[in-house]
């Protein structure tokens, strides 16, 4: 079946059209994610420059040419910049003014404008630049984990290569019109490729703003609003992960002993599934609310929060389990230094001051409960449950013998049947 490039065009147009108008539809809803606005700007623009060549023929070449390729190079500028707009940075409309005054240029010079190869080249050029960097935004942010984020580099550098391939291709092999220029192979290639790239980018678009929006709405979700460390739900989900892979260690170290692995590796193994909670619960805090106001409240938890979590190992779990009440899991730690640790950050923060409140000071009594890591990854929740019991008796211990100290839990958790 021969395909006709003027339906192509045709289809293109109602295409690209129906596409844009469903991105500024979707920004309608969500006003907030402006790159929805910019998207669906681009694709109206690049269904108008679809339908001025389309008109080929009908209306002065000047248009149906120049100011054609000139309203396409834009369209694909603004679905740059607004993939700028969706990382975060500036939009810059700048480059893309530019690009066009430089083909608005080129077409001002007779043997540019006469030569077919010559503007095949500049406008590819262009056109495809505006596509890398496309690209080329997606991937400098790959840190956030977006699914769609690798179908939208792989997507954009296709469509960066279907435009390059065709500036060495228009010396190589010049496009050759006869008397019906619509009836080009080169424009019914460019019709094909244009609307699978236009359904394709619209997919990748929506599912990338669907992908942040979970996203955020999963931080919020894990995030404590106040603090901005985990919420108690999110810390009690990582804690028991990290229990089921340390008793999964354990496992192993008990085959590798089987296996006769030495006593001084397996010794070291075990030592790094240990694994120790820390309870905090800061001393005397609703006296802190009822002296200094309940602003001052949260700034002392935003406070300890900060000084805790900068000093704690790189692998901690630090959560708000609800109140002035935090929880901390540490692992690869003995339970001795584990002690050791929860004695630094009690004096840190007892070194928290505010020099306009002198009155003000800030202590925090810690209660500490460890395992070995020994049972099975079945047991991960009700090991976290014994842990939390014991860290919890051990803080009440600490409160009752004078506040402002670290009480461990008197033997370690072996094993939950």
């Amino acid at each position: 079946m021969l395909l006709d490039a003027p339906t192509l065009l045709l289809v293109t147009v109602i295409l690209t059209f129906m596409v844009g108008s469903l991105f500024l539809l979707s920004w309608s809803q969500t006003r907030h994610v402006h790159a929805l606005a910019i998207w669906g700007v681009a694709h109206l623009t690049g269904a108008l420059a679809s339908a001025l060549l389309a008109l080929r023929g009908l209306i002065p070449d000047w248009i149906s040419i120049g100011v054609a390729n000139g309203v396409m190079i834009a369209a694909y500028g603004l679905i740059w910049t607004g993939i700028r707009a969706f990382e975060g940075r500036a939009p810059r409309l700048l480059p893309i003014a530019g690009a066009v005054a430089l083909w608005g240029a080129g077409c001002l010079i007779p043997a540019f404008y006469t030569s077919l190869p010559a503007r095949v080249m500049l406008a590819s050029s262009l056109a495809g630049g505006f596509c890398f960097l496309a690209a080329r935004e997606i991937w400098r942010a790959r840190a956030e984990p977006l699914v769609s984020r690798y179908p939208g580099i792989v997507l954009l550098m296709l469509y960066t290569l279907a435009y390059w391939v065709r500036v060495p291709l228009a010396v190589i092999a010049p496009p050759q019109t006869g008397p019906q220029p619509l009836q080009s192979p080169w424009l019914t290639i460019l019709c094909l490729i244009g609307m699978l790239f236009t359904l394709a980018i619209a997919f990748v678009f929506m599912s990338l703003t669907k992908e942040r929006a979970e996203l955020l709405q999963r931080l919020a979700a894990d995030t404590d609003a106040l603090t901005g460390i985990l919420s108690r739900r999110a810390f009690v989900a990582r804690a028991e992960i990290a229990l089921s892979e340390a008793m999964l260690s354990e496992s192993a170290l008990s085959e590798a002993a089987w296996a006769g692995t030495s006593p001084s590796e397996t010794s070291s193994a075990r030592r790094e599934s240990g694994i120790t909670l820390l309870l905090f619960d800061l001393d005397y805090f609703k006296r802190v609310n009822d002296m200094h106001g309940h602003a001052v409240g949260d700034g002392v938890l935003v406070g300890f929060c900060h000084t805790v979590s900068a000093l704690l190992p790189e692998h901690a779990l630090f959560g708000r389990m609800g109140g002035e009440e935090f929880a901390c899991l540490l692992r690869g730690l003995t339970p001795d230094e584990a002690l050791v640790q929860a004695e630094f950050l009690r004096r840190a923060v007892a070194r928290i001051a505010v020099p306009e409140l002198p009155q003000l000071s800030v202590s925090v009594s810690i209660g500490l409960a460890s395992t070995d890591g020994r049972g099975t990854r079945a047991d991960a929740g009700r090991t976290l449950d014994a842990l939390i019991r014991r860290a919890d008796a051990a803080l009440y211990r600490a409160k009752h013998n004078g506040r402002g100290r670290s009480e461990p839990a008197p033997r370690p958790l072996r094993r939950v049947a």
